[in-house]
């Protein structure tokens, strides 16, 4: 008696449920979800083309910084004397 009463109010709202999912899984929402699940998040996010860009700039600034501080060693390592060192403007 009591699964009768209860049974039908399951059904409506498995229904109600089930379609409130769908409607809101075809929208911008499922897409993110598709695009994050095939692995093409990052490819339609604008912020992380701009972060991936500011790496690959940093990447790039620290080699400079890397070749200069190389050349400062091999500078330093050549005259360990004083006077071999050259002399910087007054």
């Amino acid at each position: 008696m009591f699964w009768d009463a209860v049974a039908p109010m399951v059904v409506v709202s498995t229904l109600f449920l089930s379609a409130g999912a769908v409607l809101i899984l075809r929208g911008p929402l499922g897409r993110a979800f598709a695009d994050r699940i095939a692995g093409r998040h990052s490819a339609a996010d604008p912020e992380a083309q701009g972060l991936r860009q500011d790496i690959e700039d940093l990447r790039a600034e620290l080699a400079a910084v890397q070749e200069r501080l190389d050349f400062a060693e091999r500078l330093l390592s050549r005259g360990r004397d004083r006077e071999q060192l050259p002399r910087g403007a007054p």
